[in-house]
């Protein structure tokens, strides 16, 4: 059974997942095009941060900062062996769930036009591309997207 719940990003299971996002993300982008989060930042008090498993197995991780008027997604990355069964999708639901109960009226996120399965995923739950927000410049690489709660 998936159960996506509070977790810490330097546990051991979420810890392997990000660094393993972190490898891909450093091969697909040049260094100033890579806007993840480290696992200091991760932990910081404005920021819920959530991971997948099923029973101990972790699967996916996702984050959302608060930052004042809005939330931003961060850190979402589901194993390869757990793609395609709808372990993005629980996070990005908990993600939205905790904004709303912050009063939030929006979510941004910033991915890459190199991944677009994730623009889908996105798509598929409500996110429409939007101008740079933020501290974010567009480059040519990132797509920004925001979803309306």
């Amino acid at each position: 059974m998936l159960i996506v719940e509070p977790a810490h990003p330097n546990d051991p299971g979420p810890r392997a997942l990000l660094e393993q996002s972190h490898v891909l993300m450093q091969q697909l982008f040049a260094p100033e095009e890579n806007h993840f989060l480290g696992f200091e930042a991760l932990g910081a008090p404005n920021v819920h941060f959530v991971a997948a498993r099923d029973g101990t197995d972790v699967l996916g991780t996702g984050a959302m900062v608060q930052m004042g008027a809005y939330g931003e997604v961060k850190s979402m990355f589901t194993s390869t062996a757990a793609r395609g069964r709808g372990v993005a999708a629980a996070i990005l639901r908990a993600l939205e769930d905790h904004a709303r109960g912050l009063g939030l009226p929006h979510l941004r996120l910033e991915t890459g036009e190199a991944l677009p399965a994730a623009i889908r995923l996105y798509e598929r739950h409500g996110f429409t591309r939007c101008a740079p927000f933020g501290e974010y410049v567009a480059d040519g690489v990132s797509v920004f997207m925001e979803k309306t709660l």
